[in-house]
């Protein structure tokens, strides 16, 4: 869980929009010298916008935020479509949920720019400040932690609290984006690269009530089974892992500082443990499909037995490997006398939440292309990971920075934010 620096948004097919900017409907000159294109069709009754966000999950929301507030970007037509309701929450659930995230401090970082950190702290999260990884079946572990264990190494966080906050922020950026909630895109209609002069210029976006409109770039921030990828065609690496991940929320037997986050490799699979409070965690347990299932069908104590026994239990060790593992330690320890890492022992739990017991399929997935002609893919829409390293939200938060910079930059220079490519080889920076 290191820390995102400059995380980037992997862009591909370069060739399709080179010339693509030489097929333009016509040319504006703006006063700073530079060239863009401006499309007009008195015909077209649709409402035309500079970008359209599709999908207002937590990467999604944050996308608009972070455009909303870029200077840059200001009288830019923003539209953020969300099928679900609006996250509004008035006040904290009294329970925890059991769809969390690990937030790195790079995340937090970006969160805190578009203005919705101060809201996720003024209702609830979690900072721990160590991680603890170690072997069912030896004693070999990993420690990651500061030095002086006084920053914080990552927050957990509750995924509907980052959502509340993000449209708390949307509703003080109302000005600067339009949000459309209970909206349900139904159809996308891709413009070509080189089109006849009949085509449609922009991405048209049909909606279940009927109403079109069209954009000049459209962000798929829509999830792992993407319907702006599909629509595209892209192609996916993509595969099951043949395991299934059970969560819960757990009660643990007595108060604590609770600020480190346990993760112990078993033969089945990894279960990890992600502090909540001083008395709750979160439990994420990877197993095959069928230990998955008995787990779930276990009454509440014998479930709670079951998750300390894989915390505690050393029944997986074998002689063999602890004695290799004791002289593989011992070499160490006498090369270099202060590696290794005090072990620590994880709290016992006594109890779970009501309901809070469930399970879900493990996959991964990739798309081979980010980008098309006036489509960008961000978030889980483009890359889909398994939750074992806590990844997953903070690639998608590497997506809007990246995104984010390369459009801020693009608009500054007037060139047209759908042609991604060319703004990307001028703004992004080195290495992206």
């Amino acid at each position: 869980m290191h820390k995102l620096r400059g995380a980037t948004l992997a862009f591909n097919g370069l060739g399709r929009c080179l010339s693509a900017e030489k097929h333009r409907s016509a040319l504006k000159i703006h006063s700073r010298g530079f060239v863009c294109a401006h499309h007009v069709d008195e015909s077209n009754k649709n409402e035309v916008y500079d970008i359209i966000i599709s999908g207002g999950g937590m990467v999604g929301s944050a996308m608009a935020c972070s455009l909303g507030m870029d200077r840059n970007l200001d009288g830019k037509k923003i539209l953020l479509l969300e099928a679900g309701n609006k996250k509004v929450m008035h006040k904290v659930p009294d329970t925890y949920s059991t769809r969390v995230s690990s937030i790195s401090p790079g995340s937090a970082t970006l969160l805190t720019g578009v203005g919705a950190w101060k809201h996720i702290t003024k209702m609830r999260c979690k900072p721990y400040k160590r991680m603890q990884v170690w072997d069912a079946c030896s004693d070999v572990l990993i420690t990651f932690d500061k030095e002086d264990m006084q920053d914080e190494m990552a927050y957990i966080v509750e995924n509907d609290i980052v959502v509340a906050a993000l449209t708390k922020q949307l509703d003080d950026l109302s000005d600067n984006v339009e949000v459309k909630y209970r909206t349900k895109v139904v159809k996308y209609s891709w413009p070509m690269p080189h089109k006849p002069a009949s085509a449609i210029p922009w991405v048209k976006v049909t909606l279940a009530s009927g109403e079109s409109v069209e954009t000049k770039l459209l962000i798929g921030a829509d999830g792992p089974n993407s319907m702006v990828r599909q629509g595209l065609g892209i192609a996916t690496v993509k595969w099951n892992y043949d395991q299934s991940a059970v969560v819960a929320v757990l009660h643990l037997s007595e108060p604590t500082e609770n600020n480190v986050a346990w993760q112990r490799f078993l033969p089945s699979g990894p279960i990890a443990m992600l502090p909540l409070s001083d008395t709750e965690s979160s439990l994420v347990w990877s197993t095959s499909h069928q230990h998955a299932q008995e787990l779930l069908q276990l009454d509440e104590e014998s479930f709670v037995d079951a998750i300390n026994s894989a915390f505690w239990s050393n029944e997986n060790q074998s002689e063999f490997i602890e004695t290799a593992g004791s002289l593989f330690r011992s070499t160490l320890s006498a090369i270099m006398p202060t590696a290794g890492s005090p072990r620590q022992l994880p709290p016992s739990v006594a109890g779970i939440g009501p309901k809070s017991r469930v399970m879900f399929p493990l996959g991964v997935g990739h798309a081979s292309e980010y980008i098309r002609h006036r489509v960008a893919l961000i978030g889980d829409a483009a890359h889909r990971v398994h939750p074992l390293a806590g990844q997953g939200a903070n690639l998608g938060f590497g997506d809007v920075a990246c995104l984010t910079r390369i459009l801020s930059q693009a608009a500054f220079d007037g060139k047209d934010l759908g042609l991604l490519c060319l703004c990307r080889s001028n703004a992004a920076p080195a290495g992206v």
